[in-house]
């Protein structure tokens, strides 16, 4: 990869440079941002002591008031069927087109291969930043294509399918099988206490039998947003397994030879880069794939976060005879994600996507708009977004500061707050 001087006048920066200086100043004219950044690098301790205003302590009691405030209970039994929502999302919404959905995989390619030749021709570090965001964010739409894949919405052709999924999710790092089994475990059990597999919630017990360490890395933004490699390797706490082990209790034996066939795979992009750093060195591979792959999981993780965490209103786990595919999918939460709605394939518009996977991302806004009137106050309408959807991080920060732990009983809870979690930060005697 060689290197290019630069034109210090270059109308292309002029003009970056113009567009940043608007977006800066506009985002730290707001107070409330800054109170976001505040959350975000200030230490766990200064942060609850600064926090005056949330309801770190997570008392039951606000949701409670809220829920009489507005006569709603979120945890009620609906008064429709599944089978209600079905019938009122159009029919052409449920048809998959696998010539548009490689049109999406053309699209997505032909910019992150765009984008990787401008960032190694300009070779800018004023450049690279901005590379790092934009080819991490395309490194997401890649995996919410393969996640189509995995779902069937793709097309109706399982070889194509696989094989699309395994080349996108393979780029990215990501076993295709392991991944695809475990997240239809997800679906299959969406608000289960025990039986999810996505940001489940830690029953009481398993919480407090984690080092102080573990609890820090787990809720300290933006440690958890990092989260997803370890995933892969070892699912959550209290649960055990390996998504790239054909032996791993995750998977059937009938299995094994899939997630063989994605280990192998992803072993091979593995190999690959340390080739290329062979090649071109290890900064090159860094600057040009390491880090927007870091880029490319922290939207992963957020993402999925914020489909079953950081509503206003607390929403219901369930365990036992409560639980029910349709109570649990109505747990999730649309999200509006500004300019990346369409760059990562309407990935917010998460319910109905929930209850049905085998619609395609390019249906989802019209179900969802059909089914609306179904879901009445069981569908949460996601907060408009600016272009940049900064509000999701206070959503998210807030989520993380206070939604640590359920009960070990009872069928129906929702998250409750350690209140002790940051002050021990603070404290190395209180440190277990």
């Amino acid at each position: 990869i060689t290197q290019t001087s630069k034109n210090s006048s270059n109308p292309f920066l002029l003009l970056l440079l113009h567009h940043i200086f608007l977006f800066l100043f506009s985002f730290f004219h707001s107070s409330h941002h800054i109170e976001i950044l505040s959350s975000l690098f200030l230490s766990p301790a200064m942060v609850v002591a600064m926090d005056k205003r949330s309801n770190v302590k997570g008392d039951p009691g606000a949701g409670g008031d809220r829920k009489k405030e507005e006569g709603f209970d979120p945890s009620a039994q609906p008064p429709f069927k599944i089978g209600d929502i079905r019938a009122a999302i159009p029919k052409h919404c449920w048809v998959k087109s696998p010539l548009r959905s490689m049109s999406y995989v053309v699209r997505d390619i032909c910019a992150v291969a765009a984008l990787a030749a401008a960032a190694v021709y300009f070779d800018s570090w004023f450049l690279w930043p901005l590379y790092w965001a934009a080819q991490g964010t395309l490194f997401w739409a890649i995996f919410v294509l393969g996640h189509d894949c995995g779902h069937g919405s793709f097309s109706d052709i399982p070889l194509l399918n696989s094989v699309v999924g395994h080349i996108l999710h393979s780029f990215i790092l990501v076993p295709y099988h392991g991944w695809r089994i475990s997240h239809r475990t997800h679906h299959q059990n969406h608000g289960h206490v025990e039986n999810d597999e996505s940001w489940v919630p830690l029953p009481e017990k398993v919480y407090k039998n984690l080092p102080h360490s573990t609890r820090m890395l787990r809720y300290t933004v933006p440690l958890p947003m990092l989260a997803y490699p370890l995933y892969l390797c070892y699912r959550s706490p209290g649960k055990e397994g390996s998504h790239f082990n054909p032996y791993s209790s995750l998977f059937a034996p009938s299995e094994r030879k899939l997630i063989a066939t994605s280990t192998t795979c992803w072993s091979i992009m593995f190999v690959t880069l340390i080739a290329l750093s062979f090649i071109f060195g290890p900064i090159s591979v860094l600057k040009v794939y390491g880090v927007p792959y870091i880029i490319f999981v922290m939207w992963l993780d957020a993402v999925t976060y914020l489909h079953h965490h950081g509503h206003d209103e607390k929403l219901p786990w369930y365990r036992g005879k409560e639980w029910s595919y349709l109570r649990g999918g109505l747990t999730t939460i649309d999200r509006d994600y500004g300019i990346f709605n369409n760059i990562h394939h309407d990935i917010g518009t998460h319910v109905i996507h929930h209850l049905f996977p085998q619609i395609p991302h390019y249906h989802l806004v019209d179900a969802t708009k059909a089914a609306k009137h179904v879901l009445g106050r069981y569908y949460r309408e996601p907060q408009t977004s600016g272009a940049i959807p900064i509000h999701l991080v206070e959503s998210l920060v807030a989520s993380i500061k206070k939604d640590h732990y359920v009960s070990d009983s009872g069928d129906i809870v929702f998250y409750e707050t350690d209140p002790d979690l940051y002050v021990y930060a603070s404290d190395k005697s209180k440190i277990n």
